[in-house]
């Protein structure tokens, strides 16, 4: 374990980030690899603790698992540290007696961009609510993939976002990237009328097309199967196992691989592409974009255009009123011309 001495009053203890046979450039950009450090600033209860670390594996490998706290810690002594250790995001989760929120934050000089989290479910229950969950050891291993849908949109704010999500995990080219290595998937979908944005973790894993589910565990497993209860062999090979056989045989959900994968998924065959959810899984929405590391000029600011819009409907309500009043006067002025009219008409 290293430790780095930021002052007298506070340290961060972290474990090495990345491994030694482990690439410190970006083959695909030449840029470093993006790293983070996931932690809190200040004291979370139970459930939020949790969704921290479930945050921390979601960012392996190259982020500090085993990041320690302590209260007196500072945002300086984590970026002190953060630059010998080649960090370059921060994710902060906060919760406060109204609100959980998480900010992300481009090291040393921002942005930080905040959002509210509206609705989580740690990856435990994510597990809990499924009937097979899937969590093979080498899952984490390897970075996920970042898919982005819905933020095609011309507003700032939103491309902050995209550009913070696309630079938080290390790019890939898809002429050289390896099949082995995309393991899992990062989605985020932003919904342009509720303003909220899905943030969703997979497993990807692939199956061939058109073998049966029983021949598929026999090549992956090698392990001798129960044939006590069958008449034939040829028994074993066409009857169905559990679930559909032709699940996952839809054109939409097939790829042809360029290379073998494992020992089922041979190369110039289809196979079918399946998503798994891992969690953790949360709904959340961008509330401020600054422009230094928590600090700075407002760039955004949800809760601006909010009142700005009350104020702008409360301007026209009272708008509307003044109208009223002004046809009112004018109402009045013209009855005292009508009475002046019938008084001389009296007088003739």
């Amino acid at each position: 374990m290293a430790r780095f001495k930021n002052n007298k009053k506070g340290r961060v203890a972290v474990k090495p980030i990345v491994k030694k046979n482990q690439g410190n450039v970006d083959h695909v950009t030449g840029d470093k690899i993006p790293k983070s450090f996931v932690f809190s600033r200040m004291k979370l209860p139970g459930s939020v603790k949790q969704l921290q670390m479930d945050l921390r594996k979601l960012m392996l490998p190259y982020t500090a698992l085993s990041l320690k706290e302590k209260k007196r810690n500072t945002l300086r002594d984590f970026l002190n540290v953060s630059g010998p250790m080649g960090v370059t995001h921060f994710l902060m989760l906060s919760k406060t007696a109204s609100a959980l929120s998480l900010r992300v934050a481009r090291t040393p000089q921002g942005p930080t961009l905040t959002f509210k989290i509206h609705q989580y479910s740690l990856a435990s229950d994510i597990a809990q609510s499924q009937l097979r969950p899937r969590c093979p050891q080498d899952l984490f291993k390897t970075p996920p993939l970042i898919v982005l849908s819905g933020f095609g949109t011309q507003e700032l704010h939103l491309k902050l976002a995209t550009i913070m999500f696309q630079n938080i995990f290390p790019s890939i080219d898809i002429n050289t990237v390896k099949l082995s290595t995309c393991q899992r998937l990062v989605l985020l979908n932003y919904n342009k009328d509720t303003k909220l944005i899905d943030f969703r973790h997979y497993s990807i894993r692939l199956q061939p097309v058109g073998v049966s589910r029983r021949i598929r565990k026999f090549v992956q497993n090698h392990q001798v199967p129960d044939l006590r209860n069958l008449q034939d062999v040829s028994d074993f090979v066409t009857k169905a196992g559990y679930g559909s056989e032709s699940e996952g045989d839809e054109e939409a959900a097939t790829v042809t691989l360029s290379s073998d994968l494992g020992r089922v998924n041979r190369s110039s065959t289809k196979s079918a592409v399946k998503l798994q959810e891992i969690g953790p899984r949360m709904t959340m929405q961008l509330v401020k974009v600054e422009e230094g590391l928590c600090s700075g000029g407002i760039i955004f600011s949800e809760y601006e255009n909010v009142d700005e819009k009350n104020a702008k409907s409360n301007h026209e309500e009272d708008g509307d009123d003044s109208e009223e009043g002004e046809e009112g006067d004018n109402s009045e002025e013209e009855g005292e011309e009508d009475g002046e009219d019938m008084d001389e008409d009296l007088e003739d």
